[in-house]
């Protein structure tokens, strides 16, 4: 009923983010198949890490299936989601489009060369701390974002920041 409420009342496309490890709360795939029947609802940023979650959707309903996990963007289009609301898109924008052009060009050994050059980046950087702290550090890094994060968030310790600054060296940003 929430949805179906803010459906209509706004004009507007409408993409379900679903993220339980932040809300404590999963949006079960029976309840996005229905939601899929609402025609401004569009898409789901689908974040709860689970390739069965995101299987039982799509092949149950015409959703678009955004990843919301940049380490299984490529696993999750295989499966036929449409593309990726990226983290590690804010400091390799390029690197992504490239993951997903050569995808979408069927040049599946490309795709997962950069899947697996991405997945380095994304293990060490995501692991670090709650999102958004590390790609604000990161950014902070390489000179594109002061890295100030709201409280209850604070910055990254030494020793992550540490591990940061020697994932970005390893991956030729720094």
């Amino acid at each position: 009923q929430h949805y179906q409420a803010i459906a209509e009342s706004v004009d507007i496309p409408i993409v379900i983010y679903n993220i339980p490890g932040r809300t404590a709360k999963n949006i079960e795939p029976e309840t996005i198949i229905r939601l899929a029947e609402i025609p401004n609802i569009v898409a789901v940023k689908e974040s709860t890490g689970s390739m069965d979650q995101a299987s039982h959707i799509l092949s149950a309903c015409d959703l678009a299936v955004l990843s919301g996990d940049d380490s299984l963007t490529l696993p999750l289009m295989a499966l036929g989601g449409k593309g990726v609301v990226s983290v590690v898109g804010n400091i390799v924008p390029g690197d992504v489009k490239n993951m997903l052009n050569a995808f979408n060009a069927g040049d599946l050994a490309l795709a997962r060369e950069w899947h697996f050059k991405l997945f380095a980046l994304c293990r060490n950087l995501l692991g670090l701390a709650t999102n958004p702290i590390p790609i604000k550090a990161a950014m902070q890094l390489l000179g594109r974002d002061n890295g100030e994060v709201r409280l209850p968030m604070t910055q990254l310790d030494s020793s992550s920041m540490q591990v940061l600054e020697k994932t970005l060296r390893d991956y030729g940003l720094l």
